[in-house]
C-alpha cells in the first residue's frame, strides 16, 4: 500500500520506528527481567523453607531431649517391666513418683506438651494429660494403641514423628513423638514412651518468615498425608496424587500446580531429622505482581511516548509539508502561465529559503517569457502578412467570373437539353467553388459547413448511382458555433473514399456529431466501413503529430493518401493553436471516428 502525503508517511515512519524500538525494550526487559525475578524468587523460598526446616527440626528435637531425660528413670523402666498380674499399689506408686519426679517437671519446662504416656508389652500403661480432659482406656483400647505404635515405629529405638493423637476430639490437631524402650531386666525394646504436642505450635516457628497476604506452608509425612496445614480441614488428609509426583520430580526445585484453585509455585525440603516434607506454597500472581507492574509501567509510557512521538512527528511533517504545498501550488500556477510569487512565512530556514530562490526564478523567467512572446508575436504578425499576401497572390491567378460564367453555360445547356441531373450537379458544384473561393473568412459556422457537405453529397449521389443520406445529429444550438473553413467536407469525402472501398452498401452509415467536453467544441464523422488496423492507424497518428501539411506522397495503391486529413488537422492547429486539432479512433473490421478539436466559440465573437 502507497501512502501519499508527506506528513502521514513522517507520522507512519516514526509509528514504525517508536512502536519497534518500544516492543523490543518492553519485551527484552519484560523477558530478562522475568526471568531473574523467577530465579530470585526461588532462590528467596529455597532460603526460606530451609530456614523452615531447621527450626522445625531444632524445635521437635528440643521435645526429643525431653523424651531422652525419661529414658534413664529407674522408675519408668521398672513400670515398664510389670508384670500382667502386678498389684494395683504397685501401679499407684509408679503413676504416681513419675508423675510427680519425671512428668510434672518436664510439663512445666515445656508448657506446649499436651501429653505423655508409657505402653508396655505386658499392656500397662500410665497416660498424664497437660491442658486437656483425661482420657481412660480399656485393655482392648491399650492394645490397639500398641499394635498402631509397633506398626508405624523404627525397631532399633529411633525417635519416630506421627500426625497421631490418643486424645479423643483432637484428631488432626496433635503431633507424636514416640519410640521404643526397653524395661529395667531386659535388653529388649518391650516398651513404648510418648509425647504429644499441638501441631498448631508450629506455625509459632514461622511467624517472622514473610509469604505475602496468601502465601503460607504446609508439611506432608512420608506417605502424602497432611501433619500440618493452616486449613485443618485438610490435616490428615492426603495430597493429589498428581501434586505429590510433580513434588518427588522437584527434589529441591520449586514447580507450579494449580490443585489448590489457583497456580502457585512448591518449593520443599525434607527434614532429615523427622521425614517430613515441608513445604511454602505462594500464588503466582502475587509472585508475577512485580512483573505485571513493569509491564504496565512499561505499556503506560510507550503508550505516552508513542502519542507524544505521533503529536511530535505530525508538527513536523506539517512544518514540511505545508511550504512544500505552497511551492506545489506556485507550480501549478506556472504551469498555467500564471508567473505568481508565493507568499513567505515569517521564520527562516532551509525550505523557505528554498521558497525564496523559487520567487526570483519565477520573476526571472516571467521577463524573459514576456521578451520571447514579444519576439514570437512580432514574428507570427510578419508570417502571417506574408500567408494573407502568398494567398490573396493565388487568388489573383484565378479567374472566378470566368468559372461562374461557364458553368451557367452549362446549366442553359441541361435546361435546353431537359437535363435535370445535369443541372443539379452544375449548381451544387457552383455553390461548393462560389463557397471554396468567394468566402474570406477562415472560420464559418456550422451551419454553413453542413450546407457545403449537402452541396457536396449532390454531386455524390449522381456519381455513385444511389440514394444515400448522412446521420446530422448536432444539436441546434451548435449550429452557429465556430468552425475552420472547408473541414468537415474533406473528412466526409474521406470516409466514401476509404471507408468503403468497395463501393456503398444498404448497412454503411456516416453519422455527423457534435458537443462541448471540458471547455472543448468538437466535431466527428464517425462510419461503420472496414476501419483501420493498427499499424496504419499508428503510422497516421504519427503523421499528425509532425504538425506540417500533407506533401502529397504516394501510397502503396499509387494514391495521394491521406492528404485531406492530415490538412484539416493542421489548419485547425494553424487558426485555433496546436493544442488543437484532429483526433482519430479507428478498429479494424468495425469502423473509424474522426473528431476535430475546437475551443468555443460563438459567430458573434468571430465577426471581423
Amino acid at each position: 500500500m502507497r501512502i501519499r502525503g508527506l506528513t502521514k508517511k513522517i507520522v507512519v515512519y516514526f509509528l514504525i520506528v517508536i512502536i519497534f524500538s518500544l516492543s523490543s525494550v518492553g519485551v527484552i526487559t519484560y523477558m530478562t527481567t522475568s526471568s531473574e525475578l523467577d530465579e530470585m524468587v526461588e532462590n528467596q523460598m529455597n532460603q526460606i523453607v530451609g530456614n523452615a526446616v531447621h527450626h522445625t527440626d531444632l524445635y521437635l528435637k528440643d521435645y526429643e531431649r525431653s523424651i531422652v531425660s525419661l529414658l534413664t528413670n529407674r522408675q519408668i523402666m521398672e513400670f515398664i517391666d510389670l508384670p500382667v498380674n502386678r498389684e494395683e499399689y504397685d501401679y499407684y506408686m509408679f503413676r504416681s513418683n513419675i508423675r510427680d519426679f519425671s512428668v510434672e517437671p518436664l510439663f512445666i519446662r515445656n508448657p506446649k506438651l499436651t501429653a505423655i504416656y508409657l505402653i508396655s508389652d505386658k499392656l500397662n500403661a500410665l497416660y498424664y494429660y497437660n491442658g486437656v480432659n483425661e482420657q481412660s482406656f480399656q485393655k482392648k483400647d491399650i492394645q490397639k494403641q500398641r499394635d498402631y505404635f509397633l506398626a508405624n515405629t523404627k525397631s532399633d529405638g529411633s525417635l519416630t514423628m506421627l500426625n497421631h493423637t490418643i486424645i479423643e476430639g483432637q484428631e488432626n490437631q496433635m503431633l507424636t513423638m514416640v519410640r521404643r524402650i526397653r524395661g529395667f531386666t531386659s535388653p529388649d525394646l518391650n516398651g513404648l514412651l510418648a509425647i504429644e504436642m499441638r501441631s498448631s505450635d508450629l506455625s509459632a516457628l514461622w511467624k517472622g518468615i514473610d509469604l505475602g497476604k496468601y502465601g503460607y506452608m504446609f508439611i506432608l509425612d512420608g506417605r502424602g498425608n497432611y501433619v500440618y496445614h493452616p486449613d485443618s480441614s485438610k490435616v490428615g488428609g492426603n495430597a493429589p496424587a498428581t501434586f505429590i509426583q510433580k513434588l518427588e520430580a522437584s527434589d529441591t526445585h520449586s514447580f507450579v500446580d494449580d490443585f489448590e484453585g489457583d497456580e502457585r509455585l512448591y518449593v520443599s525440603r525434607t527434614s532429615d531429622y523427622s521425614g517430613w516434607q515441608l513445604i511454602v506454597s505462594m500464588p503466582l500472581s502475587e509472585l508475577r505482581k512485580p512483573i505485571m507492574n513493569i509491564r504496565t509501567t512499561t505499556i503506560v509510557v510507550g503508550i505516552l511516548t508513542l502519542i507524544l512521538a505521533m503529536l511530535l512527528a505530525f508538527r513536523f511533517g506539517k512544518s514540511l509539508a505545508k511550504p512544500i504545498q505552497t511551492l506545489k501550488s506556485g507550480m501549478r500556477e506556472t504551469e498555467k502561465g500564471n508567473w505568481a510569487m508565493i507568499p513567505l512565512p515569517p521564520h527562516r530556514d532551509e525550505i523557505v529559503e528554498l521558497m525564496v530562490r523559487y520567487n526570483v526564478m519565477v520573476k526571472r523567467l516571467s521577463e524573459a517569457v514576456d521578451r520571447v512572446v514579444q519576439v514570437e508575436l512580432t514574428n507570427s504578425e510578419i508570417r502571417m502578412e506574408r500567408q494573407k499576401a502568398e494567398f490573396q497572390s493565388l487568388q489573383l491567378q484565378i479567374n472566378p467570373h470566368f468559372m461562374y460564367n461557364t458553368l451557367e453555360t452549362i446549366v442553359c445547356y441541361a435546361t435546353i437539353q431537359d437535363s435535370e441531373e445535369i443541372s443539379d450537379i452544375v449548381k451544387a458544384l457552383a455553390y461548393m467553388l462560389r463557397y471554396a473561393v468567394q468566402t474570406n473568412l477562415e472560420q464559418i459556422t456550422v451551419a454553413n459547413e453542413l450546407k457545403h457537405v449537402l452541396n457536396y453529397m449532390v454531386i455524390l449521389q449522381y456519381r455513385i448511382d444511389r440514394e444515400f443520406e448522412i446521420d446530422v445529429a448536432i444539436k441546434p444550438e451548435y449550429l452557429l458555433y465556430s468552425m475552420v473553413r472547408l473541414t468537415l467536407q474533406p473528412l466526409v469525402e474521406n470516409v466514401f473514399q476509404h471507408a468503403f472501398p468497395d463501393g456503398i452498401e444498404d448497412h454503411h452509415a456516416i453519422r455527423i456529431d457534435g458537443g462541448v467536453r471540458d471547455g472543448i467544441f468538437w466535431i466527428s464523422v464517425e462510419d461503420n466501413g472496414v476501419g483501420m488496423s493498427a499499424a496504419v492507424l499508428d503510422k497516421l497518428q504519427k503523421k499528425l503529430n509532425t504538425n506540417r501539411l500533407a506533401d502529397g506522397e504516394v501510397d502503396d495503391s499509387g494514391n495521394k493518401g491521406g492528404i485531406g486529413v492530415l490538412n484539416v488537422h493542421r489548419r485547425i492547429q494553424m487558426v485555433y493553436g496546436e493544442v488543437f486539432g484532429l483526433e482519430i479512433e479507428s478498429q479494424e473490421g468495425v469502423g473509424t471516428c474522426m473528431r476535430m478539436m475546437m475551443p468555443i466559440r460563438h459567430k458573434d465573437s468571430d465577426r471581423t
